[in-house]
């Protein structure tokens, strides 16, 4: 009778921590191995089961008993706190089992059960400080030389990854956590902030926020997961954050007022971001709250050249925005702030006017110039070119386009006043119309990018019939058109669903549709869906669209 080998990793310790699965296979085994605090950590699960313990450093042993038991026929519980695959027993079963000869086919079987990593539960209670590139590292060298564990420090410190130490000191083991703290000062600001979680969900769990420099000071043992963070993790109400991404990606929004950069962060680059015109005040109080943060944690701290060229760094950085401006050390050591310096990427629509479709060489060197070699200029269909740009000042960006004499927009999910030239301005008796429409509501939040066509002649020569909403001055008075299907095989243009609107109506009228769109609209719902759905809009009622029918060829498309 072939035995079977269950190696489960049963997570920090807690009961409702433990998987479904890791509960059955310890219930379901004859046998259970481990280290001595794993089996009391579990000992409420254990019922029949014959206990095998044994002690620190043990684990080769663990590994070979557990192999001869299951080979005896016994179903055999080898466990270990955290993830069996990360630092766990995992590895080693399989090791002893190759040595002898197994293969899968026709030796005792294996099943490795996962758990929570201590990576994972340590982060949950420190915040969110492993949201970006993270690796893990042990410092016991019990199993690996301390030559290559000081490699992998060195590595991870210069590529900038979090970082999660196991095992980082023992009563014989003190020097390497000393060491590994040497390696990152050379690649990470003192105050870089560091997390120190010991027997995360236990009963004697330990909780401590500290930085790179001073993380020392603290108890660190054998339980304790030490989490290091990156260039940009930052703190914020006790919690470490690290932002998901280097680079954000910031547009415009008209909520509150034309022109009001940093108050939306673009969805389609952070989708969780914050995006409400209020949030405004929590980024900046989030700032605030991060720099106090700092300023308490390095106030006391020893006058070193590191901290001077560090302290200089970060008086430069201020006044420069949040790029990152490297300097050295006596050791030509790259140091860095390691207080939040996400890159800005400021991303906006320009035109040089609703009405006027011609830009002046002026404008378009401008535009160049302030691109440069980083930034990028898009050209788009919508009457409208796409600036983005790296920027740690983007009230500065927006003040020399504006200065410039062009209109700038927000780009994504926001309403956008699409007019033509009113044949070189020469038929303008409709443009003040179309002016205060954009000043309503261009650059409005809605479910879905939102087009609003405005032709100044029935010649619709900018095809606003074939946008969201059409506006067309006709004979001194206004047609409207809703609910174009801009894109796909079967698109259409927009239901006509009135003629000789007066002009003194059109404005308001237009605003109630785009803002009931916006209030009612579901997320990503486009116009004509919502139109579809609601089937009435200000008392204009939706009328199915045929739908497009092909007979099925035999070959093509």
């Amino acid at each position: 009778m072939k035995g079977k080998l269950l190696v489960i990793g049963f997570g920090p310790g807690s009961f409702e921590h433990i998987t479904k699965r890791a509960r059955e296979a310890i219930e379901e085994s004859d046998v259970i191995i481990g280290y001595n605090t794993y089996v009391d950590l579990i000992r409420d699960l254990l019922t029949h089961q014959e206990i095998v313990r044994t002690g620190m450093t043990e684990e080769v042993s663990r590994a070979q008993e557990a192999v001869k038991q299951a080979e005896n026929g016994k179903k055999v519980a080898v466990i270990s706190s955290g993830d069996a695959g990360v630092y766990g027993m995992a590895g080693l079963v399989y090791e002893v089992l190759i040595e002898k000869g197994w293969h899968e086919s026709e030796g005792v079987e294996v099943e490795v059960i996962p758990g929570i990593s201590a990576i994972n539960s340590c982060a949950s209670l420190l915040g969110a400080p492993i949201m970006h590139d993270a690796c893990t590292i042990s410092l016991s060298d019990h199993l690996t030389p301390w030559e290559l564990i000081e490699k992998r420090i060195d590595a991870a410190g210069s590529a900038d990854f979090v970082i999660a130490l196991y095992n980082p000191r023992s009563g014989r083991r003190t020097r390497q956590i000393i060491e590994a703290q040497n390696i990152l000062l050379k690649y990470r600001s003192p105050d870089t902030p560091v997390g120190l979680v010991k027997s995360a969900y236990r009963e004697r769990e330990f909780v401590q926020i500290t930085t790179l420099e001073k993380m020392l000071e603290f108890d660190i043992g054998m339980l304790t997961t030490v989490i290091i963070g990156n260039s940009t993790t930052f703190l914020y109400d006790g919690k470490m954050i690290t932002p998901r991404g280097y680079q954000r990606k910031y547009t415009l929004d008209r909520d509150e007022q034309q022109l009001k950069p940093h108050e939306r962060l673009k969805k389609e680059n952070e989708p969780w971001s914050l995006i409400e015109a209020e949030n405004e005040s929590s980024l900046t109080e989030m700032k605030q709250n991060t720099e106090d943060q700092a300023h308490h944690l390095t106030e006391d701290r020893q006058t070193t050249p590191l901290t001077i060229a560090t302290e200089a760094l970060r008086t430069l950085q201020q006044k420069q925005g949040i790029e990152t401006i490297p300097t050295t050390n006596k050791e030509d050591v790259i140091v860095e702030n390691a207080v939040f310096k996400q890159e800005s990427i400021l991303e906006l629509a320009i035109s040089p006017g609703i009405a006027n479709k011609k830009m002046t060489a002026q404008q378009m060197k401008l535009i160049a110039d302030i691109a440069g070699d980083k930034g990028d200029i898009e050209y788009t269909p919508h009457h409208q070119l796409i600036l983005r740009v790296p920027t740690s000042n983007p009230n500065e960006v927006t003040q020399q386009l504006q200065n410039e004499g062009l209109l700038l927009a927000p780009v994504g999910d926001v309403a956008q006043v699409k007019a033509c030239d009113f044949c070189d301005e020469e038929k303008d008796e409709s443009i003040p119309y179309v002016k205060e429409i954009h000043k309503r509501i261009d650059g409005l939040k809605t479910p879905k990018e939102l087009k609003i066509g405005f032709n100044g002649c029935a010649m619709t020569c900018y095809g606003a019939v074939k946008e969201d909403i059409g506006i067309v001055f006709r004979k001194g008075k206004f047609d409207l058109f809703l609910g174009a299907k801009t894109v796909g095989r079967t698109a259409h243009a927009a239901q006509p669903v009135a003629e000789g609107i007066e002009k003194e109506k059109i404005v308001d009228l237009v605003e109630r549709i785009v803002k009931g769109y916006a209030n009612d609209g579901f997320p990503n719902e486009r116009f004509h869906k919502y139109f579809k759905r609601v089937r009435e809009i200000e008392g204009f009622t939706y009328r199915d669209v045929p739908v497009l029918v092909t007979e099925q060829v035999i070959c093509g498309e």
